[in-house]
């Protein structure tokens, strides 16, 4: 037994993830952790009813083999052999369209066998779901799609990309499904894997238990990060870098602070 872990009640813990929404990274990668959630899902943006999925793989389970810098926020694979990756994104801070491209090769790279002809590479779906509209052309859903810029026709490269927001408001029913992805509880009949998934993970004990796993692990992986970031920090100052200089580096601001106020005892002897 860890004497030195907290140990909360479940009542405590409905409390701790009230607040979150299938739009946020650490409730998504525990929502997506279900086939028959993720089956609806593509089943609607995919606007496929008969689509399959056969399994899913999210970016915390041991079964990730891609690496932690290929963003897996819900790898599916689908009952064709296609794989499916579905990614959620909250901030308009990126290259969006390039982030897309590089998950998607990774992932064909990885799957891919040494002598493999290229025909023989799996075709790759991506869904991108974003809190904004990504194009800024008023709609909810959008498909890009590689083509040939003189004669306009479209070539099969084995790559889709679809993107949708949860901006536009158009009364489709893709439209209202991404509204369930703002709302801290989903009740709606249209989509009862949804309703039941979100019931699952909210109120009740295994559901609450797995977000609340999540959410350490995001925490712990955070202090880490600002762990590290503080000793490049406290370094670079020590080797008479600038506080300005050592920003420049990627290192925030309020760490750069911090590790110069750190440095000013030892600055002072």
């Amino acid at each position: 037994m860890d004497l030195g872990k907290v140990v909360i009640t479940l009542k405590e813990k409905e409390e701790k993830v009230k607040d979150l929404r299938p739009i946020d990274d650490v409730f998504f990668e525990v929502l997506a952790n279900d086939v028959n959630f993720c089956q609806e899902m593509l089943q609607i943006l995919l606007e496929d009813k008969n689509l399959v999925v056969k399994d899913v793989v999210v970016q915390s389970s041991e079964r990730n083999l891609y690496g932690r810098s290929v963003r897996l926020d819900a790898l599916c694979v689908l009952g064709n052999g296609k794989k499916c990756n579905v990614e959620v994104q909250r901030s308009d801070n990126d290259d969006h369209l390039r982030r897309v491209r590089f998950n998607a090769a990774s992932i064909a790279v990885k799957d891919s066998q040494e002598g493999e002809k290229f025909e023989q590479i799996e075709d790759i779906i991506v869904v991108y779901i974003s809190q904004f509209d990504i194009f800024k052309a008023d709609r909810v859903l959008y498909h890009v799609d590689s083509t040939i810029r003189e004669t306009g026709n479209r070539v099969d490269d084995g790559l889709y990309r679809v993107f949708v927001n949860t901006e536009v408001k158009d009364g489709t029913t893709v439209s209202e499904y991404m509204e369930c992805f703002l709302k801290k509880e989903v009740n709606n009949s249209k989509f009862p894997a949804f309703t039941k998934r979100m019931n699952a993970l909210k109120h009740e004990e295994r559901g609450l238990n797995a977000v609340c796993e999540v959410m350490e692990k995001y925490e712990q992986k955070a202090v880490e990060e600002g762990l590290s970031l503080f000793e490049k920090a406290i370094t670079m100052l020590a080797s008479g870098k600038s506080p300005s200089e050592v920003v420049l580096t990627g290192v925030p601001q309020n760490i750069v602070d911090r590790a110069s106020r750190a440095m000013k005892p030892k600055l002072n002897k």
